[in-house]
């Protein structure tokens, strides 16, 4: 299961033939309104679990009874709080029939695209014993946040964890929340290398280190399946939920030559290595992956997000003269025009509408208009070539190359859907782009838990 920013998929791995028996996605629709206004970023964790349940209740039910285990991943570094009652099982006449949350007992999420820890008060925390930073959106920076600003409504939960842990908490019943290392790590204040959260640390500046989830590694078994499910039988071991870009690179990666460029809702270019060097780029972080590997990353947050808003620009203002636009259309003629406009346009935009990790408070820009490149296919390409200009600011072309990556894979279907994005990746790091069979984050999580113990 990928229990992802806007969709919930889940499908079926046969390990024998490789491939995906059945397989179902949904769109969770859950986000709500902040507090905090577009600073603040919550979902609503029910409307999650109703997808989950959703998605597999429409699978096979010949095919669920004979799942051997149960891999789970999802969107990294957000936090939610629960306390006793946060799920129930309901029942009809007598027998189990599906798991739902209580949103009495549980807070909502806060997404890792939620922007409140702002870079003044960043800088009053300690730094973490780690050689990961600790960022807006990440599950300890806004628990820190809280502790200052709503220290009240820290004490009302008993246990914190990404939304994925949640849902492995609440299939397996734990008392206590499990998550993965490579969870963990996107949290902020975690040594991957001792696999341990920096206790003291949090300690000295009066966390409420209770919150914070037990560790173990990902693949490893965090319990089993509490009640047979849609036919999934009762004591299916489920694997300790894992990040959803790890696991879709464990499903694309076909060689170690190989580099994966996921454009979804954000962007990452990413490639194994074996242990931490310091390749000289702050912008480039070396997350857990599995057997104690690393993966090379540069995680943007603009992406499809970006694109995605543009095409809802341009919906709103044609609606606003009167002629409603269906999105597909839009995005239809946008790739069509972008093809077919010219390379010699100056316009120059940074595409960085919600800033950058490395650079929070950076806003998007539009240079050199004139009167040659202001058609919409102009527009659109210089929009799509900033997106992976940015990207190649961050991991440039050198670091593939010192690496020995000799192709690029793409994943992802704000690129596999877009051609424009697709000439911008060859012609910014001259390297082959090419799509495979893989990419699924579900996939991923299938295998990485099939030799789980």
């Amino acid at each position: 299961m990928d229990i992802g920013t806007t969709s919930v998929k889940v499908c079926v791995y046969d390990p024998h033939t490789k491939e995906l028996v059945a397989k179902q996605s949904k769109d969770t629709a859950a986000n709500i309104p902040s507090d905090l206004g577009i600073e603040g970023n919550k979902q609503d964790v029910p409307k999650i679990v109703s997808a989950v349940h959703y998605c597999v209740s429409r699978l096979p039910r010949d095919v669920l009874r004979h799942v051997k285990k149960i891999g789970v991943c999802g969107q990294m570094h957000g936090v939610v709080l629960w306390k006793n009652g946060a799920w129930e099982k309901v029942e009809k006449e007598g027998a189990f029939i599906r798991y739902e949350g209580n949103r009495e007992n549980m807070s909502a999420l806060y997404t890792w695209q939620d922007t409140r820890c702002k870079p003044e008060f960043l800088e009053t925390l300690p730094k973490p014993d780690s050689h990961l930073q600790c960022y807006s959106g990440y599950g300890c920076a806004t628990l820190l946040w809280m502790l200052k600003h709503k220290p009240e409504k820290l004490k009302n939960f008993t246990y914190s964890a990404t939304v994925q842990d949640f849902v492995v908490a609440m299939l397996c019943d734990l008392d206590v929340p499990k998550t993965s290392d490579q969870n963990a790590a996107s949290w902020g204040y975690f040594n991957t290398e001792k696999n341990e959260w920096n206790i003291d640390i949090l300690k000295s500046i009066d966390f409420p280190v209770n919150l914070l989830p037990k560790v173990i590694r990902s693949g490893e078994i965090a319990g089993t399946l509490s009640c047979c499910w849609n036919g999934i039988p009762e004591g299916t071991p489920v694997g300790a939920a894992m990040g959803d870009l790890q696991c879709s690179i464990l499903a694309t990666l076909e060689n170690g030559q190989d580099a994966v460029l996921n454009i979804s809702t954000s962007a990452q270019l990413a490639f194994v290595v074996d242990q931490i060097k310091d390749l000289g780029c702050t912008t480039i972080e070396h997350l857990p992956y599995f057997n104690n590997t690393y993966l090379v990353v540069a995680a943007s947050l603009n992406g499809g997000n970006v694109l995605a808003t543009f095409v809802k620009m341009l919906q709103q203002w044609m609606l606003e003269f009167g002629f409603p636009i269906p999105q597909s259309k839009v995005w239809e003629k946008l790739i069509a025009l972008g093809l077919d406009a010219s390379d010699g346009t100056d316009m120059k935009i940074s595409p960085l509408l919600l800033g950058e990790r490395h650079s929070p408070t950076a806003k998007a820009a539009v240079q050199n208009i004139d009167l040659s490149n202001i058609q919409l296919g102009h527009v659109f390409r210089s929009l799509c070539n900033s997106i992976i200009d940015n990207i190649h600011c961050m991991m440039p072309k050198k670091i593939l190359l010192d690496a020995n990556i000799k192709r690029i894979v793409g994943n992802g279907s704000g690129l596999s859907r877009n051609a424009v994005l697709q000439r911008a990746v060859e012609h910014n790091y001259s390297l082959p782009l090419e799509f495979t069979s893989g990419g699924d984050a579900a996939r991923g999580a299938a295998v990485a838990v099939q030799n789980a113990s």
